[in-house]
C-alpha cells in the first residue's frame, strides 16, 4: 500500500506545529489530518536533521574563533614589543 505524498511545505508547518509547541504529536495529526505515526517520523527526522548539520557547523566555527583569537594574540604581543623599542629610540 502506497502512502500519501506531502509537500515540503505542509509537512514544516506540521513539524513547525510540534516543535514550537503549539501543538502535541497528537494533536497536530488530528488538526491536519495526518497520522500520529506519519508525525512523529516528520518530527524525528527533522530533529536528527537540526542536531545533525547545527553541531558540526558550530564546533567548526568554534575552531576558526580560536585559531583567530590565537593569531590575534600574537599579533597583539609583536605590535607591544615593537612599540616598546619605537620608545627607546
Amino acid at each position: 500500500m502506497a502512502g500519501k505524498n506531502y509537500s515540503e511545505k505542509f509537512k514544516e508547518e506540521v513539524v513547525k506545529a510540534v516543535l514550537d509547541e503549539q501543538s502535541t504529536i497528537r494533536q497536530a495529526a488530528k488538526d491536519f489530518g495526518v497520522s500520529r505515526e506519519t508525525v512523529r517520523n516528520w518530527v524525528t527526522k527533522e530533529k536528527r536533521r537540526r542536531s545533525g548539520n547545527t553541531k558540526p557547523a558550530r564546533d567548526a566555527r568554534e575552531r576558526e574563533m580560536e585559531r583567530r583569537i590565537a593569531e590575534l594574540e600574537q599579533e597583539n604581543t609583536f605590535l607591544k614589543k615593537c612599540a616598546f623599542f619605537a620608545r627607546e629610540q
